[in-house]
C-alpha cells in the first residue's frame, strides 16, 4: 500500500476540518502534518487533530465524521482490550491497491494536549494550526515517548522525530519564537517544566542543537 501524498493528506485534514467547523467544534492540526505546514520538509503519512471540546469524547468526534462523510470509516483496534476505534479515511485506490489514510482525533489534556486560545491557533492554507512553541513541546514529548519505548517499531520513530524537531527549532528561529514569551503564559508549566527535561536529554544525544535550544528560551 502506498502512502498518502502530501496533496492527500491535506485534503483529509480539510474534510476533518470542515466537518467540526460546520458543528462550530473549535479544532487544530498538530503533529507531522501542522509540521508540514510550517516548513517541515518530511511528508506527513497521517493526520493528528485535536478538537477543544468538554461535550463530546474522542470516539464521539470520530462517529461525526463517519456521519459527514462516507470515505471516514472506523475499524476495532489492533489491541483486544482497547476501547477505541482507529478512524481512516479511503483514498483513491486500484483493484490491487487499496489506499488510506489514518486520522488521529485527540481531546485536551490527552497526551499533554493543552487548550489553545482561539486568537493563537494559527491558519495557513486555510488550516487551522497548532501555535509553533506547543508544537515543538509536543513534538519533543514524542521523541521521548518513542526512545523510552519497549516496542521496536516505537523506538524507530526516534529518528523521524530528531529530523523534525531539528527543522522545526529553526523554524522557530526565524520566527522569533520564545518560551518565554508572555503571550504564551497559556501553556501549563508543567508541559514547560517537562519539555526543560527533555532538552537536556536532546542535547545530551544531538549536542549541536544546543545554541538553537538557547535562541527559542531553554537552558541547554
Amino acid at each position: 500500500m502506498s502512502s498518502p501524498t502530501s496533496e492527500e493528506i491535506l485534503y483529509v485534514a480539510d474534510k476533518a476540518v470542515d466537518t467540526f467547523r460546520d458543528r462550530r467544534l473549535r479544532c487544530c492540526l498538530f503533529g507531522s502534518t501542522a509540521c508540514y505546514l510550517f516548513g517541515v520538509s518530511r511528508t506527513p503519512n497521517d493526520v493528528d487533530l485535536v478538537v477543544f471540546t468538554n461535550r463530546y469524547d474522542a470516539e464521539e468526534l470520530k462517529e461525526m465524521l463517519v456521519e459527514d462523510d462516507s470515505d471516514f470509516y472506523l475499524v476495532p483496534s489492533r489491541n483486544p482490550t482497547a476501547s477505541y476505534s482507529v478512524l481512516w479515511y479511503r483514498l483513491p485506490s486500484s483493484r490491487r491497491r487499496r489506499r488510506k489514510c489514518k486520522v488521529d482525533i485527540l481531546v485536551p489534556p490527552t497526551l499533554n494536549i493543552p487548550h489553545v486560545p482561539g486568537r493563537r491557533i494559527k491558519i495557513i492554507s486555510d488550516l487551522p494550526l497548532m501555535p509553533l512553541i506547543p508544537l515543538l513541546l509536543l513534538k519533543l514529548q514524542g521523541w521521548s515517548d518513542h526512545r523510552e519505548s519497549h516496542r521496536e517499531d516505537m523506538q524507530e520513530k526516534q529518528y523521524v522525530d530528531v529530523q523534525d524537531i531539528s527543522e522545526l527549532l529553526e523554524i522557530a528561529i526565524d520566527r522569533g519564537q520564545d518560551v518565554r514569551q508572555d503571550n504564551l503564559g497559556w501553556i501549563p508549566e508543567q508541559l514547560r517544566q517537562d519539555a526543560q527535561d527533555r532538552v537536556w536529554d536532546f542535547v545530551e544525544e544531538y549536542p549541536d542543537t544546543a545554541e538553537n535550544w538557547m535562541m527559542v528560551g531553554f537552558n541547554a
